[in-house]
């Protein structure tokens, strides 16, 4: 009999996960999995928990979440000589990741069958410095909305929260030059963000980087160079539809490896949580866990 460990975030989303972990439990027991439970309680509790359970021999671990639970689960997990198999519950505020691996997270039956069906499959993850991410790695201003939301406006208005967050944040934005190595190549400009994504769900945007795949090796790119505010909520607006990737202000490109140097300082975003600070060296760790997605 295998052996699932569920590590749940109690307070991810609008706090459904507490009310759907019975059902969960149950039908994983009943799937033939010896399962038991984890609810975290603060910052890396999750990351440790989930190293544990790696240690232990537990054959699968489940990050029942939002992106930021998965995140941890996945540092916790990353560095392990023997993985365990990685199930995804999604509960959090934006579920970029299930909303890439076609998990739908409104039900969870659904969420279930996929871990029951036994159906696994190969997920590059990315190794920045000495952290690990799995959907996304940005720098900027607006890209620190996603930690820098309090979680009781995230609870309330959902991703709508991120929006009112975002509006605040545009009187900061200004462009600082950076250096951008990748794969052999070389980019130097002033830059306002840039977005180093592993799939094509980017905060709760599908055609962002429509071409990101998470089993490729590759990571898709962009770069949003100097421009003015008005300019940027347009290339946003044509994100929506996918038509920015044309837009001269957008650089766009795809890299195994990439290293970014800033003059100033410019935070880190790693799957919406924050990273630190740059410089950095970004790796695409080709096929590195084994996750349970839609047959």
């Amino acid at each position: 009999m295998e052996r699932a460990r569920v590590i749940y975030n109690p307070t991810s989303g609008r706090e459904h996960m507490k009310k759907q972990l019975p059902y969960v439990l149950d039908r994983l027991e009943t799937e033939g999995y010896e399962t038991s439970a984890h609810m975290t309680k603060g910052e890396e509790d999750a990351k440790e928990e989930a190293r544990r359970a790696g240690r232990a021999g537990f054959d699968v671990v489940i990050a029942a979440g939002g992106d930021g639970t998965i995140f941890e689960v996945v540092n916790g997990l990353a560095e392990l000589e023997h993985r365990p198999k990685l199930g995804l519950i999604p509960a959090g505020t934006t579920n970029d990741l299930a909303r890439a691996l076609g998990i739908d997270g409104s039900n969870i039956e659904s969420v279930c069958d996929v871990i029951c069906s036994n159906n696994v499959q190969p997920v590059d993850i990315g190794k920045v410095n000495n952290q690990y991410f799995i959907n996304i790695a940005a720098g900027g201003k607006l890209t620190e909305l996603t930690y820098d939301t309090p979680s009781k406006l995230k609870t309330m208005l959902g991703q709508f929260a991120y929006y009112v967050k975002g509006f605040e944040k545009l009187r900061f934005l200004k462009p600082k030059y950076a250096r951008i190595e990748y794969d052999g190549k070389l980019f130097e400009g002033e830059i306002m963000m840039f977005l180093i994504s592993n799939t094509n769900s980017v905060g709760g945007f599908e055609k962002l980087l429509p071409n990101a795949s998470f089993d490729d090796g590759m990571f898709d790119m962009i770069v949003i160079k100097k421009t003015n505010i008005p300019e940027l909520i347009r290339i946003g607006s044509q994100a929506l539809n996918g038509e920015h990737l044309h837009h001269n202000k957008i650089m766009y490109m795809q890299a195994n490896r990439i290293k970014i140097e800033v003059e100033e300082d410019m935070e880190l975003n790693l799957d919406g949580e924050y990273g630190g600070n740059l410089p950095a060296e970004f790796v695409n760790l080709y096929h590195h866990v084994q996750m349970f997605c839609p047959s």
